[in-house]
């Protein structure tokens, strides 16, 4: 296994070069909207979002939405 604190790998990123650097950051960066995109999914199916999506809807249709 894997065993680092964060400690460790935030000193194990300050020491990269800056090439790598960049290329770790557009890695964390498609990461994180991973991980985003999982829970988000992982919250639709269990319902957590339903009452948001209802008043949404709801708000739509007494017509308290502006257009983009």
């Amino acid at each position: 296994t894997f065993d680092m604190d964060i400690k460790e790998i935030e000193s194990a990123i300050a020491q990269l070069p800056p090439s790598e650097l960049v290329e770790f950051a557009k890695w964390f960066e498609e990461f994180q909207a991973q991980v985003w995109d999982n829970q988000l999914e992982q919250d639709v199916k269990a319902g957590r979002l339903d009452t948001l999506i209802k008043q949404a809807e709801q708000d739509f249709e007494q017509g308290q939405c502006k257009p983009l």
